[in-house]
Parts: structure tokens; C-alpha cells; sequence
């Protein structure tokens, strides 16, 4: 079958992508489903994968992709077979009985990733547990497949670790980031203010032509004056980031006494200065949020069926997969990066 190999590990990335059109047939293991698939979107976990994630001994040739959208082509022991000819959509957490590295520091939670411990959905066909995926019906596979996990992790960081609240304000950083412009759907969607952060003046003009709020220019100075002067002093109730690194200062000084980060990630360094006088004396609430369960990702799928719809960057033919790749390394994307194999 036709795959887009990540075909070692190293960087560029986008460079050692090979589409080939002989890559492993799969067949459903008990309680399984294959997918025949339309539509699959990358997200930087694609990245890590083709980096070669610490503490992972990934083999390659190897196919990544953790957001998948298909036609359900057959179907394991186990499975109904009314499952067969739906149109499905991936949550490519898989729950496990046990961490996948019980020694580990931190230790994980205990799920596994379809995409990065197993191969992925950017291949003619994925399977995956009948319980990991959703019947989207009539939905067009690129915008289901650009919605997936993208709102799946930010419903989780902003609805069940922030508890967020309609009317609150919400700062988000990195905007045109997936996970970022999905965060600020659900914002606007709980009708609260947002505030958005990029180094790009043309992605905060965008993100205003969307609905955004308030934009602050990020020169690689501290902001944390501006938000706050956006806020009438008071600061921000939540900050949805996935940047870490140096932006972790700045928006702990933009946090209003009680207000939460929420992070799931740490593209520009996972080890920031801080501040814990400020953490402690303002009562600050730093929280960690990862991917989503069937439940989570149940909530926000009525989202999507209901008319809330992804920012798509680029949609690439799958023969142009290393475009896609390439596309999403060059951080210049504003939304979801999607590949198309029907």
C-alpha cells in the first residue's frame, strides 16, 4: 500500500520522507478496525517522531500520523460489522493497562500512541482499536481530519485541567499553531476574550480577522506589561501554551492572581526560568494536560457536527507528502497542515 516513510531519524525531517507504494498490507487484530483513509493532518508530534523522541527506541523506515479520517474497510474479531463502509475519526490515545515506560521520570500516562509507538494514519489504510474511533458521517474528511486531536487536547487543557469559564480571559500563545487556533474555537465558543501572541504580525492579523480580541506582537521581548495593560492591570484567568521555554516567564507575569497555565508542551525548551515568589504569593495554578480520553473526545466532536469548524493551512496530495512535512517544520502554517489519499 501506498505510505509516507519517515525514513530515519534526523532533521530536517521533511528531507528524509519517502512516499512508497509497497509498504506493509495491515489487517485487523481482534477488537480492531481498518480504515481506509481519506485524509490525515500532522501535528508536531509527526516532528518528534522523525527526531526521534527520547526514550522511545523507534525503528525506522516507519510511518507517523496521529490524526486520521477514513472509511472503515474491515473489521477485527470482535467488531460489529455495521462498523464497515462509516466514515470514522481517530483519537490515536490508546488506553493501556500498564505505562508504556513504567521507569521512566516522569512516569507517563498510560496510553499509547498511534503514530508514535505504533505506525500512524499517513498510509492508504490505519487501524486502530474500534473503541478509538467516532462515525463522523457525511463530515469532509480533511476538515475532520484537521479537527481531531488538535481539539482534543485543547478541550482537555482548557475544559477539564483549567475549568474554564465562560466570560474569562484567555491568553494563547503561538497562534496559527494547531492546538493554539483550536484553543481559540473553544474560547470563543464559551464566549470568553482572548488574547493571541505570535512573532508574525500576519498571523495576529489573521487571528483578529477570526475574532480574536487582542494580539501582542512577540519581539523575544517580556510581553507581560502589554497583556497586563490589555486587562486593566488584573492579568489573564487562564494561558493555554505549548511553546514553553522562553515564553514561560512572561506569562507567569501575566497571569491574574488565581489564574492557571496550562501547558502540553515545550517546543522552544522544557527548562524556563520562573518565578516562584510570584507562583505562590498570587496563588498560581501550573498545570500539565495531554492528549484526551473517548469521553473528551466525544464533547468536542458534537463541537465540529454542530458547526465548528478548523483553520486548514495547506491540503497536499499524498504523493506530495514530503511538501507536508516540510510545510509544518517551516513553522509558517496558520492552521492544519492536511494530507489527502483519496
Amino acid at each position: 500500500m501506498k505510505a509516507a516513510l519517515i525514513t530515519c531519524e534526523g532533521t530536517p525531517v521533511a528531507s528524509n520522507v519517502k512516499v512508497v507504494n509497497d509498504w506493509n498490507e495491515i489487517s485487523p487484530s481482534a477488537g480492531e478496525v481498518v480504515v481506509q483513509t481519506e485524509a490525515s493532518a500532522l501535528n508536531h508530534l509527526d516532528l518528534w517522531v522523525g527526531m526521534g523522541i527520547p526514550g522511545l527506541d523507534l525503528t525506522f523506515p516507519r510511518v507517523s500520523g496521529s490524526d486520521g479520517c477514513g472509511i472503515v474497510s474491515a473489521v477485527g474479531k470482535g467488531v460489529d460489522e455495521a462498523w464497515l463502509g462509516k466514515r470514522v475519526l481517530l483519537n490515536a490515545a490508546v488506553r493501556q493497562p500498564e505505562p508504556i515506560l513504567p521507569d521512566a521520570s516522569p512516569v507517563p500516562e498510560d496510553i499509547r500512541m498511534i503514530g508514535e509507538h505504533d505506525n500512524g494514519t499517513n498510509a492508504e489504510y490505519f487501524s486502530a482499536p474500534v473503541e478509538n474511533v467516532l462515525d463522523v458521517g457525511s463530515a469532509d474528511p480533511v476538515e475532520a481530519a484537521a479537527f481531531g486531536l488538535a481539539h482534543l487536547t485543547a478541550w482537555r487543557m482548557l475544559v477539564t485541567r483549567a475549568t474554564l469559564q465562560a466570560g474569562q480571559t484567555v491568553l494563547i500563545t503561538g497562534i496559527g499553531g494547531g492546538v493554539a487556533l483550536a484553543a481559540f474555537n473553544i474560547c470563543k465558543h464559551f464566549g470568553c476574550k482572548t488574547i493571541v501572541t505570535s512573532r508574525h504580525q500576519w498571523k495576529l492579523d489573521k487571528a483578529v480577522e477570526l475574532g480574536a480580541n487582542e494580539t501582542v506582537l512577540d519581539t523575544g521581548e517580556d510581553w507581560s506589561r502589554e497583556v497586563r495593560g490589555l486587562t486593566g492591570k488584573r492579568g489573564v484567568d487562564v494561558c493555554v501554551d505549548s511553546v514553553g521555554g522562553p515564553l514561560h516567564f512572561p506569562i507567569i507575569k501575566s497571569l491574574a492572581r488565581g489564574g492557571t497555565l496550562v501547558t502540553c508542551g515545550c517546543t522552544a525548551g522544557a527548562s524556563p526560568k520562573t518565578d516562584l515568589s510570584r507562583i505562590f504569593w498570587n496563588q498560581l495554578n501550573i498545570v500539565g494536560s495531554t492528549m484526551g480520553d473517548m469521553d473528551e473526545f466525544r464533547s468536542v466532536l458534537s463541537l465540529f457536527k454542530n458547526g465548528m469548524m478548523p483553520v486548514v493551512d495547506s491540503v497536499h496530495e499524498a504523493s506530495d507528502a514530503h511538501f507536508a512535512y516540510a510545510r509544518l517544520e517551516s513553522g509558517e502554517q496558520f492552521g492544519k497542515v492536511v494530507i489527502r489519499w483519496y
